[in-house]
């Protein structure tokens, strides 16, 4: 069964997400991050803008085949198509389409937007729902 975890109160969600995708790859696992098409093409810029030792090689799902199959940080709008299934990241305000077919699941939750954060209720009760166990991670509290 996935593993579910909530990350919550991020003060940038899409900054979490670089540095979250920086953890997973050093972890040696391979990551797909899931957001609408607006918000994975300012994730693509803000990827490619890291410094040099940070870099994170990565490719939109829409990218060449080949690309696609060797990129550890896989950015798409359609999860059930991608080839990875170690490590999901949801950036959507629902639940991914084919989340359980990863070994985790991270969603992660905003510090300051209230829609966003009931949002991740409803995404949070839909899992428990369901049975599955969910982890939960303050961020707030790993800062302090």
């Amino acid at each position: 069964m996935t593993e579910v975890a909530f990350h919550f109160n991020a003060p940038d969600k899409l900054a979490y997400a670089c540095r979250f995708a920086r953890k997973v790859h050093r972890s040696g696992a391979r990551l797909v991050i899931a957001a609408p098409a607006d918000t994975l093409q300012v994730l693509d810029r803000m990827l490619w803008t890291l410094a040099p030792q940070d870099f994170l090689a990565h490719c939109r799902s829409d990218a060449d085949e080949e690309l696609v199959h060797a990129s550890p940080v896989l950015l798409a709008v359609d999860v059930a198509s991608a080839p990875h299934h170690e490590v999901l990241l949801n950036l959507y305000s629902e639940v991914p389409e084919g989340f359980a077919r990863f070994d985790r699941l991270v969603e992660v939750v905003s510090a300051q937007d209230e829609a966003d954060r009931a949002q991740a209720r409803v995404r949070w009760r839909h899992y428990a729902s369901r049975g599955y166990s969910i982890v939960r991670h303050d961020l707030v509290l790993k800062a302090g």
